[in-house]
């Protein structure tokens, strides 16, 4: 079983906050324990905050090794010059670096242009209208009929360029399809694994 952290919980906003402000939060821990507790529990009490300063570390650590801006948007220029065969190629060794089984399903699926799996779990992938500068929610559908038609948990609709309707936001979110939009493909694109 693998662990999910809610996204609301104070360790999933940290570590979605710059890096300094765990520190800073274990900063004003200390001097809350210095300030409030008796002298032989100040220790016990600055330790309350070691978990959110190993938090600060993980942020770092992620942040440190994160694409540059200049780096996300030279991918996002080399994307948008690039044909479908090399774009699914790219698409296709970043997710293989990050541990996925890939397989393109070609014109066999509509709907769906890539499978991943990964600990027994099916992932389908809609990655052809890429370069969209506006996405319905008819894509959506054909992707959510493949999944059915597999029997994949889930799906991951790529937007390199453009926007999805409201609409379309709303039925993916309905839908356990997750939106792969601009600045997350780039970083996908730009990782080592």
């Amino acid at each position: 079983m693998k662990f999910k952290m809610s996204e609301n919980s104070l360790f999933a906003m940290l570590l979605r906050s710059p890096w300094w402000i765990s520190f800073v939060v274990v900063g004003l821990i200390t001097l809350a324990a210095g300030a409030l507790l008796p002298k032989e529990y100040f220790v016990v009490g600055a330790l309350a905050g070691l978990p959110i300063f190993v938090v600060g570390c993980i942020a770092a650590w992620r942040q440190l090794r994160a694409p540059r801006p200049a780096q996300v948007a030279d991918m996002l220029q080399s994307v948008a010059g690039m044909p479908w065969r090399d774009f699914a190629d790219t698409l296709a060794a970043a997710w293989g670096r990050a541990g996925y089984k890939v397989e393109r399903l070609g014109n066999t699926t509509s709907g769906a242009d890539m499978r991943l799996a990964r600990d027994g779990k099916t992932t389908l992938v809609s990655a052809k209208r890429w370069k969209a500068s506006t996405h319905g929610v008819e894509p959506l559908r054909e992707l959510f009929a493949a999944m059915q038609a597999q029997d994949a948990p889930a799906g991951i609709y790529v937007v390199a360029q453009g926007q999805l309707s409201d609409n379309a936001l709303v039925f993916a979110r309905d839908h356990a399809i997750v939106v792969l939009q601009s600045t997350a493909v780039a970083h996908l694109l730009l990782s080592q694994g």
